[in-house]
């Protein structure tokens, strides 16, 4: 039966993170995991695997939405798919059970840093490890909580840590308190880090420079139509519709891929835009693909772009590629087997590592004007932190463009929304978000939703936000003192484990 906890442990996990919100169930997953797993440890990779299957079929539910709404594949060979993937995943869990087993005989304060460090590693692997799946990081569920006030000095990561640290503590206390009927220390150290979130929360990190308007674009495109070739120009005239009142706001922003249109069709509508911003003084970011000739093979590169307009310059190419939705792994076994593996633009080029920001400027009092830099993040690449935080160091605000359609009305869109406020957070930057049925919605500086539309509804989001200043110190030092500091852990682990087995 032990296992059957460990699933369960594992399927509340994700409750914590949007649209649920239930924190208190991720904390506690996280603490009856770490006592499962010091209460059994002979069967603790067996417990750590259960755990993360539980995890991932709850939390990552919304992959069957694409591959059997959208993917063309059958309710069975979907069901098949996607176990696969939580299964695979779920392996990211079992090295925690490992070291844990490994040892049953330390004290509880060294095994529950040991715990803390295991799942850190195990999610910053997931930021980078066959591309990365940076996806329901403990972090993640926290945005709404003190330890959030963490997040601008430690990124998701070190808010990981600390809300990890945290609920073991608590545990560790709890059980000695039950134990004992005193209140030990542990009790106060786990409930510390939420104490001095709330006084970081109260920091301000970067400052107000500028306000200006904002028209974010929801076109509502059914995803069945939206790469029909009948269909493609009616497509793009709705975000046209949708925009015509909303000339006059300083910016304009389009969702990814709401131009699908090639060659001459996709460069009239490029300078149809561009003398329509230049006219009306607007910038105007709008996803669409870009083709440029390979310069190694025969042939055309496709990429998926944030194309600036108007008084907007630059563009962005999505460097961090979702597989079977960008490319297909594998591509000359697995292409034309399924409809889920030849789905469109499944054959794009990833962009550069490090890109130039897209340029917006904004005209003043007097003719002067306002030239800011906008850090982008393309659909998925805004759950990649490292990636962004590059970007944010010259950037005014954030800009991310999606098409969460492939999730239908799953956790999916929401979970991504969390994310995004994340990275606001992190910054210290407003965070304008346009996708094609939602969530669409303005975040400020501090993570927090302005504004947002309904899912579902062709609409215009208009509202303001701040170009912000000043770098907090997560976008100047990164995730490296954290791996630093848990860098220095496994060495020490190391040097112990290898003088222990010499004697």
């Amino acid at each position: 039966m032990t296992w059957v906890i460990a699933l369960v442990l594992g399927a509340i996990y994700p409750l914590g993170h949007a649209p649920f919100h239930f924190l208190l169930l991720t904390l506690g997953s996280i603490a009856g995991f770490w006592l499962i797993l010091d209460r059994y440890p002979s069967r603790a990779l067996w417990l750590a695997w259960c755990y993360g299957i539980g995890k991932y079929a709850v939390g990552v539910s919304w992959i069957y939405v694409s591959i059997q709404q959208y993917g063309g594949a059958s309710v069975a060979l979907a069901t098949f798919l996607v176990s696969l993937f939580v299964a695979f995943m779920a392996l990211f869990c079992v090295p925690i059970g490992l070291l844990y087993r490994s040892y049953t005989g330390a004290s509880l304060g060294f095994k529950a840093l040991l715990f803390t460090a295991a799942w850190v590693t195990m999610e910053w692997a997931l930021t980078w490890f066959l591309t990365g799946f940076p996806w329901l990081f403990a972090g993640f569920a926290m945005t709404d909580s003190p330890l959030a006030g963490f997040a601008p000095l430690l990124g998701v990561l070190g808010v990981s840590a600390l809300t990890v640290a945290s609920s073991v503590c608590i545990a560790m206390g709890i059980c000695a308190y039950w134990k004992t009927r005193s209140l030990g220390s542990s009790l106060a150290i786990g409930l510390l880090p939420w104490g001095v979130g709330m006084a970081l929360g109260l920091v301000a990190w970067s400052v107000e420079v500028s306000r200006h308007e904002v028209a974010l674009v929801q076109g509502n495109i059914d995803q069945a139509i939206k790469w029909d070739a009948d269909q493609l120009r009616t497509n793009v005239e709705r975000h046209w519709q949708l925009s015509e009142p909303h000339w006059d706001s300083d910016l304009i922003i389009w969702p990814e891929f709401a131009i699908t249109l090639y060659g001459r069709e996709a460069e009239a509508i490029a300078a149809r835009l561009q003398a329509k911003g230049m006219a009306s003084q607007t910038n105007v970011v709008a996803g669409m693909p870009g083709l440029e000739l390979s310069p190694d093979a025969p042939g055309y590169r496709l990429y998926n772009l944030a194309q600036g307009f108007g008084q907007a310059t630059g563009r962005f190419a999505k460097h961090h590629l979702v597989p079977f939705g960008d490319y297909v792994p594998l591509e000359q076994y697995l292409r034309g087997l399924i409809e889920f593996f030849d789905l469109p633009m499944s054959a794009a080029s990833r962009g550069p590592r490090e890109q130039t920001n897209v340029q917006l400027t904004f005209n003043r009092p007097g003719g002067t004007e306002d030239v800011v830099q906008a850090a982008i993040g393309i659909c998925y690449e805004i759950a990649y932190g490292e990636s962004l935080r590059r970007q944010a160091q010259e950037a005014g605000v954030l800009i991310t463009i999606s098409n969460d359609t492939w999730f239908g009305a799953s956790i999916g869109p929401q979970q991504h929304m969390q994310i995004a406020r994340m990275r606001a957070l992190e910054s210290g930057r407003w965070l304008l978000r346009s996708t094609n049925s939602g969530v669409t919605g303005i975040v400020d500086a501090g993570g927090v939703i302005q504004q947002q539309l309904p899912q579902f509804q062709p609409a215009v989001l208009r509202g303001e936000f701040a170009v912000m200043s000043g770098q907090t110190p997560y976008v100047q030092l990164g995730d490296l003192p954290l791996l630093a500091f848990f860098g220095c852990f496994w060495l020490l682990f190391l040097l112990r484990w290898g003088s222990q087995e010499s004697q």
